[in-house]
């Protein structure tokens, strides 16, 4: 059995995990991130509504409250310095009936206590007129213009890149098993390697319920969430500008109908607790209720223009709260355990803090050459006429397109697998620049963009896979 050792690793390669290793790489701190699956972004950081909540729905006073109002007020310097996609597109939560209007009142007085910016409640006919296609029987609406819309892949990258370069170590394909206190800290055991730490970071998703109780007599239970989600097309993504939720319930915040940053639309989730932590399948009849949920707030929705369904498991701790900092019976042990909606949101605030937590107990100083910086993908439809014959005059793979629908070029698909923390599946290749995420789903760029991984990974066609070892496309040929 190998034998690694590390200052500070941290149980999770999702937003929540990548955030903190990208503060954690400010200090003077062997740190590594364990990843069970080839790949960052691999769980419910892949699957989820893409939003940047404005805060108005946590309870005040709650973690949840705090770290979503820090993280969205951080997410637009955050894009600027990681050059990910990040958009300001403002939230509308729908009231339906007059005798629903004080639950609206009292989600605005949430919010302002929360510190929620320039939240306001208006009426039905402003809500219609900047937004035609919602609903005739909406009376009034919350207005959150802090809401926001981001590329969770592209934000989970590029925190992963950008700790990366500033020396933390990635591990992939290393499903964690144990976890034991140790007289000088922990050690984690994998199927085949030893891994020993003076602290841990539990940022485990559904799982981190399992870790946190290896080491602690004060347990947690986590529940998966389910949530599915349907996606369409691009020609259905002008339908709606802003975030559209229905005022939440207790489950969460209902059906909501919001453009992508990249163009679609995009309605969901589901809400249905179930004890299977790996139950990602959707089914028709949760497909059919968002459908029907979804036509309650906004008019006309194109679903035949439906290109595919996913769903993701939302960590949902029984305190209803997240869960963050030392267990009083495991020291050196952090969690970032319950990050369940507004987790996407938080993950950069709850990554300062936590970082924060671990290098005050390790004693650990700042390096004086930390690069917080990162330089995004090219992407060659952004250019200027000018500046694309340009990049292809001088890097003629850029104008050979592997992608129609999006558009991708060979470029991109060699950059995705070449740059930190590169690529090395089909699924890797298409959340970095999504190849394959167009209307026909990769039925057609399939077999080039394979050939482009086998090439630069210098593999077999047949061992390429389309995410997790296991997953090959080809089991042999005649």
């Amino acid at each position: 059995m190998k034998e690694k050792n590390f200052d500070v690793v941290i149980i999770g390669g999702g937003v929540t995990g990548c955030a903190i290793a990208r503060e954690l790489s400010r200090y003077q701190l062997n740190t590594c991130v364990v990843e069970r699956e080839e790949d960052v972004c691999s769980g419910t950081s892949k699957a989820n509504s893409a939003i940047v909540h404005a805060g108005h729905d946590a309870a005040p006073g709650s973690l949840k409250a705090r770290f979503n109002i820090e993280g969205n007020r951080m997410m637009g310097d955050l894009a600027k310095d990681l050059d990910f996609e990040f958009e300001r597109n403002g939230s509308l939560i729908l009231c339906f009936a007059e005798e629903d209007r004080p639950a609206l009142e009292a989600l605005y007085e949430k919010g302002v206590k929360n510190g929620v910016p320039d939240l306001k409640i208006i009426t039905g006919d402003e809500v219609r007129a900047m937004e035609p296609n919602v609903s005739e029987q909406v009376v009034a609406a919350l207005y959150a213009p802090t809401g926001g819309i981001v590329c969770p892949f592209g934000l989970t990258i590029a925190l992963a890149e950008n700790a990366c370069d500033n020396g933390v170590e990635f591990l992939f394909n290393t499903d964690i098993t144990a976890v034991r206190k140790t007289e000088t800290g922990y050690e984690l055991e994998a199927p085949d390697t030893l891994i020993k730490a003076s602290y841990v970071v539990n940022a485990a998703g559904v799982y981190a319920d399992v870790f946190h109780n290896m080491v602690s007599e004060k347990k947690l239970h986590i529940t998966p969430r389910k949530g599915d989600y349907c996606l369409l097309d691009k020609e259905a993504g002008n339908h709606v500008s802003h975030t559209i939720f229905q005022l939440p319930g207790k489950l969460g915040k209902g059906i909501l109908v919001t453009p992508t940053i990249h163009g679609n639309l995009l309605t969901g989730p589901t809400a249905k607790d179930i004890d299977d932590k790996e139950a990602t399948a959707t089914t028709a009849n949760e497909l059919a209720e968002i459908m029907e949920k979804a036509s309650v707030s906004v008019k006309n929705v194109p679903f035949r223009q439906v290109i595919t369904s996913f769903c993701g498991l939302r960590a949902h701790e029984d305190g209803d709260d997240f869960v963050i900092g030392e267990p009083q019976d495991a020291p050196g042990f952090f969690d970032a355990a319950g990050i369940e909606s507004p987790g996407l949101t938080s993950a950069p605030a709850i990554g300062v803090y936590v970082a924060g937590l671990v290098a005050e107990k390790a004693g650990a100083e700042k390096k004086e050459n930390w690069n917080g910086t990162r330089k995004g993908f090219i992407r060659p439809e952004k250019l200027s006429k000018e500046e694309r014959a340009a990049l292809i005059k001088e890097r003629p793979e850029y104008g050979t397109i592997i992608c129609r629908c999006e558009g991708v070029s060979e470029g991109e698909i060699v950059d995705a697998i070449n740059r930190t923390l590169g690529a090395v599946s089909l699924d890797g290749i298409k959340r970095r620049v999504r190849q394959g995420m167009g209307r026909c789903q990769a039925g057609f760029c399939t077999p080039r963009t394979m050939e482009i991984l086998a090439r630069e990974r210098g593999m077999k066609m047949e061992d390429i896979c389309k995410n997790a070892p296991g997953s090959n496309m080809l089991t042999g040929h005649k």
